[in-house]
């Protein structure tokens, strides 16, 4: 399951070092419950930190030249903590810097995979226990649950398309595909449970002779929506 979320940076204590391009901060908080419900634990970046290494550093989760690195990022009590430095001569780096000390770009989204058994359902959302590869931790503008989304036409390559492919062919119940539209599709909670009842209707007319849809159909829809809610955002 590809998956963001993203936090405030003014929730999080963000510390600039001057002019020298290092900063610091919490990416993700413990404990708490965000707008869909979900709830990371302490403990969950452990595994990806052990089997994968340090998180990439982006804007905006946009999945091209890196803007930094983090020298550091662990897990405390309180969440997982990060230390970046944006890169030097970047012009993008150094435009991140100036708003990140303008106060005009103030959000931290973490990015990844989410695999079955990683997470347990809950009446409202889930408990997410681990995350089996953060992939990046990026600086983002807009730091509301509702930027937790994937951008779809940033994800590239064979092993991303495969990854979102092999998601949606996993998917075995209408919540899973609700889950789906709200994380990859950046579908708010209301409007990912309305299309998945009207996907619900759409299936039941495979016994009426209609033709189901397929993994590619169902990942060009939900590209579809999430170019609709970043229009929105």
């Amino acid at each position: 399951m590809l998956l963001r979320k993203t936090i405030s940076l003014s929730d999080v204590s963000l510390k600039m070092e001057g002019d020298t391009g290092k900063f610091s901060g919490y990416a993700s908080v413990f404990g708490g419950v965000d707008s869909y419900g979900d709830t990371i634990v302490k403990g969950a970046f452990e595994y990806s930190l052990k089997k994968n290494g340090k998180p990439k550093m982006f804007f905006n989760h946009e999945w091209g030249m890196p803007i930094g690195k983090w020298p550091m990022v662990r897990e405390d009590d309180h969440g997982l903590f990060v230390e970046g430095e944006l890169t030097p001569g970047l012009m993008l780096a150094s435009d991140v810097r100036a708003a990140m000390k303008h106060g005009t770009l103030d959000g931290l989204s973490i990015g990844g995979f989410l695999k079955k058994g990683d997470y347990e359902e809950t009446e409202g959302g889930r408990v997410i226990r681990r995350w089996s590869n953060l992939m990046e931790v990026s600086p983002v503008v807009f730091p509301a649950d509702g930027a937790a989304r994937i951008d779809l036409s940033s994800v590239k390559g064979e092993e991303f398309a495969a990854a979102l492919e092999e998601e949606i062919a996993g998917l075995e119940t209408l919540r899973e595909f609700e889950s789906f539209l709200r994380d990859a599709g950046g579908l708010s909670k209301g409007a990912a449970k309305a299309l998945t009842a009207r996907v619900k209707v759409l299936f039941g007319q495979r016994d009426a002779g209609g033709e189901p849809l397929d993994a590619k159909q169902i990942a060009d829809l939900t590209a579809h929506f999430q170019r609709l809610a970043t229009i929105g955002a």
